[in-house]
């Protein structure tokens, strides 16, 4: 037990640059503190004593703000910043070395027993606010945005933000670069760091019509230059104007 904790202040001084000593740590971390009476609510809640686990459970609550169902799995080195508003369910199982902010729900959807409460494996990062609700698992190293909704498994080392939250893939604001390059416009500052997958989607399509926009151009002018009659084919599209809007 003394080495999970040596464990739990040692992460607490890894992660965050605000904590300055061990002393500092045991004494003002509710984060430590709940996991200390969640391993002996578990403890309690295996033992069969399901009544006195749910009053510890309770005390831990009550005193740190963090609601921890003592049947849930809670992992090595799991740092629970600030942590006053968080619950975690009972099937829930949040793996070694995450990091839960405040305000986050590890809940479940349905009413049967059985696995209700989402997996997360090692090192999920799940930001202030957000929601990860369902019986799906969560892959190694993933990261989940503040004040998002996640309803549905995220892949290892993806990071999924929005309501409902969406997976980023992480090569898009590099193929965007290169083809607003092409294209002569950018708006790659508006999707670099990882927007809202819906609105890079709109980037691109916008993109996408304005390359499209570009190429009818270039065909119109080389009729032009054989002689043919080109028709104007209206307004191109003020993809720069569009791409502000859709910020």
């Amino acid at each position: 037990m003394f080495e999970r904790l040596r464990e739990d202040v040692a992460a607490v001084l890894e992660k965050d640059p605000a904590a300055r000593s061990r002393l500092e740590v045991l004494l003002c971390y509710p984060g430590v503190h709940a996991l200390v009476l969640h391993r002996m609510a578990h403890a309690l809640w295996g033992a069969g004593l399901r009544t006195l686990a749910r009053v510890v459970s309770q005390c831990g609550r009550m005193l740190t703000g963090i609601e921890i169902h003592p049947g849930a799995t809670i992992g090595r080195r799991v740092f629970i910043d600030h942590g006053m508003g968080v619950v975690i369910g009972e099937t829930a199982e949040v793996g070694d070395d995450c990091t839960i902010y405040q305000g986050v729900t590890l809940g479940g959807v349905s009413l049967h027993e059985g696995k209700r409460h989402p997996t997360l494996e090692k090192g999920v990062v799940v930001g202030a606010g957000a929601k990860v609700l369902g019986p799906f698992t969560v892959g190694a190293g993933a990261r989940i945005g503040s004040n998002s909704v996640l309803v549905k498994a995220v892949p290892a080392g993806a990071t999924a933000v929005g309501i409902p939250a969406r997976v980023i893939v992480e090569d898009a604001d590099q193929r965007r670069e290169a083809q607003a390059q092409k294209m002569g416009f950018s708006a790659y500052a508006v999707t670099q760091g990882g927007d809202d997958p819906l609105s890079l989607a709109l980037h691109r399509l916008i993109d996408h019509v304005a390359e499209q926009d570009r190429t009818i151009e270039q065909l119109q002018a080389a009729l032009a230059r054989l002689g043919a009659e080109v028709s104007d084919a209206g307004e191109p599209l003020d993809a720069p104007a569009l791409n502000r809007m859709v910020e």
